[in-house]
């Protein structure tokens, strides 16, 4: 059949997950957000998901969904809810695309907006507020650096998959040069570290590891050879298997280590 004439499905039926978009408030705004946990159950630990600078496309959505079938009800917060949920669109080169998502969500407003989503998790009467994590993808790695690095108590763990470390001047609304290796420091929680061998970011990835084992936390930092940026993506031509496999296992055996405490119960229990 010509691809032309085949009709767009809709969502999965995911059977045994509640998933869909939720609502919530970051200081006056209205924030938006992916949502997925299990059906009918509750003491569920929970995880917050920082997208990447392309928002929460549909593979978003999928992992969301992913973490939520390991038993962790799973936020994917929208950093984009402020201009209608997309990533913008007004380029020319991709320089001058990613350059213009990093200005539209800038650690001084996702910080407030990835503390408000975390409470609203909190706030929902399945979960475990005690166990609360979170995980980052490229951008959304490094604003999950930002994040964990002095700016909230309250996340028991963090995953980072190819986060980047700092932006230049050009990608900031302030017109100035942002590096997150010196906070380093100022660590709050175990962290676990992806990176592509492969990636351009792989040298200052080492560095902000190296710099968080200063810390008392544990830090994990895995590297994958052959492996790009975006190699966990498997909508992304980066996409790479083995890696992907390996560090997936890893994550979650970080977050059961982590996150672990009271077993899940039914929701009758």
């Amino acid at each position: 059949m010509p691809e032309a004439y085949i009709i767009p499905l809709p969502p999965r039926w995911e059977r045994d997950l509640d998933c869909g978009w939720v609502e919530f408030k970051s200081g006056k705004d209205d924030i938006r957000g992916y949502f997925a946990k299990p059906k009918a159950r509750r003491n569920l630990p929970a995880i917050v998901m920082v997208h990447e600078n392309l928002g929460v496309i549909e593979h978003r959505q999928d992992v969301t969904r992913r973490l939520a079938k390991a038993g962790y009800a799973t936020l994917t917060v929208d950093l984009y809810s402020r201009v209608g949920g997309w990533s913008p669109r007004d380029f020319t080169t991709p320089e001058e695309r990613r350059n213009k998502a990093f200005r539209a969500m800038p650690d001084e407003q996702v910080i407030p907006d990835l503390e408000a989503g975390r409470r609203y998790l909190e706030a929902l009467p399945e979960i475990d507020r005690t166990r609360v994590g979170a995980i980052g993808y490229c951008s959304g790695g490094g604003l999950l650096y930002g994040w964990v690095l002095g700016n909230s108590n309250n996340v028991k763990c963090a995953v980072v998959f190819y986060g980047s470390t700092g932006l230049p001047a050009a990608a900031r609304p302030d017109d100035k040069p942002l590096d997150r290796i010196p906070s380093a420091g100022k660590l709050q929680c175990p962290i676990q570290i992806h990176q592509g061998e492969a990636d351009r970011l792989l040298d200052s990835a080492r560095t902000m590891a190296e710099a968080l084992k200063k810390t008392r936390f544990p830090v994990e930092f895995y590297s994958y050879p052959g492996a790009d940026h975006a190699y966990h993506d498997d909508t992304h031509p980066a996409y790479h298997a083995e890696a992907s496999r390996a560090s997936w296992d890893r994550t979650l055996d970080f977050f059961g280590r982590h996150l672990a405490g009271a077993q899940l119960q039914a929701a009758g229990d």
